[in-house]
């Protein structure tokens, strides 16, 4: 078995796979950040309780397995009191976590200027307390420290981009993607009908709610209808504005009104530098066309 890759950061550390005990039928919300996570994490709460009545907030059913914002203890301990299936999200790559051939794997997918532009907001509303506290455990044990938010996008973009973290993720999944096991969504197939993902999702998951409930199903997963229960999705006590400022806009294209051509240029060679063809192709547009 090949050794699995050390991914750490001062939010998260992908050891804790080393501990995790799996059972049958896990599913793992695998995404890079801001490409659609709690969305996807909704979507399955959503067919797990067709009747909506989750046991639970979503992230709290739904763990970020490597957040080092709670210690493996708890989360450990929350997810071996789980009696119903266990759907658990990671931000980690492909060669950084295990893969179970009894469980399901769902990765999701964004066009990577618009996870930029999300990328910047969640950068601007994380609580500094927060953000402090854990680059001073990062600094202690030698990992790189999350930069403050100083209002530069341009720089912002330039470092991401060389880092090209979005880009690298998506490489070690594109490989897996005609496993049996695994399912690509895209944000953008979402947005352009969401029904027919949700039945997509459900059949792959081996799920069937009742044909009576399949509106209500639906509906608990647009967008509107998550920003106006967010008690029923998480918390979001990590940023400033809570609920409201984390599910933010959901829109894509926003990128088009603020990064320059030189830079819309100098991604789309930085993705022919990471991605083969039809990689870069089904990151930007998914399956059904990257809505205008």
């Amino acid at each position: 078995m090949t050794p699995r890759r050390a991914y750490r950061s001062a939010t998260t550390d992908n050891r804790r796979w080393d501990e995790f005990e799996h059972r049958p039928g896990d599913i793992f919300v695998c995404t890079p950040p801001k490409c659609g996570t709690t969305w996807t994490q909704t979507i399955i709460a959503s067919l797990l309780w067709p009747h909506g009545a989750a046991p639970g907030p979503v992230m709290v059913l739904s763990p970020w397995l490597e957040a080092l914002f709670y210690e493996w203890s708890e989360i450990r301990a929350r997810l071996e009191a789980q009696t119903h299936r266990r759907f658990i999200k990671t931000h980690t790559p492909a060669d950084g976590i295990p893969f179970f051939p009894d469980a399901k794997y769902v990765f999701v997918g964004r066009d990577g200027r618009d996870v930029f532009m999300s990328f910047c907001h969640h950068r601007e509303v994380f609580r500094n307390e927060l953000r402090e506290s854990l680059n001073a455990r990062a600094l202690a044990e030698g990992v790189p420290p999350m930069p403050a938010w100083d209002g530069d996008v341009h720089g912002f973009f330039r470092g991401w981009l060389e880092e090209a973290s979005l880009l690298h993720h998506v490489a070690t999944f594109w490989p897996h993607r005609t496993d049996a096991n695994m399912l690509f969504v895209h944000y953008a197939d979402l947005k352009a009908d969401l029904a027919g993902e949700m039945r997509r999702i459900a059949a792959f998951l081996e799920l069937e709610p009742p044909a009576s409930l399949w509106p209500a199903v639906v509906e608990r997963c647009t967008f509107e209808a998550m920003r106006a229960r967010p008690a029923e999705i998480g918390s979001f006590w990590n940023f400033e504005g809570g609920a409201q400022s984390f599910l933010f806009k959901g829109t894509n294209g926003r990128w088009r009104d603020v990064l320059t051509p030189a830079e819309v240029s100098a991604y789309v060679r930085r993705v022919a530098e990471i991605l083969p063809p039809d990689a870069a192709d089904w990151l930007e547009r998914g399956s059904r066309g990257k809505e205008t």
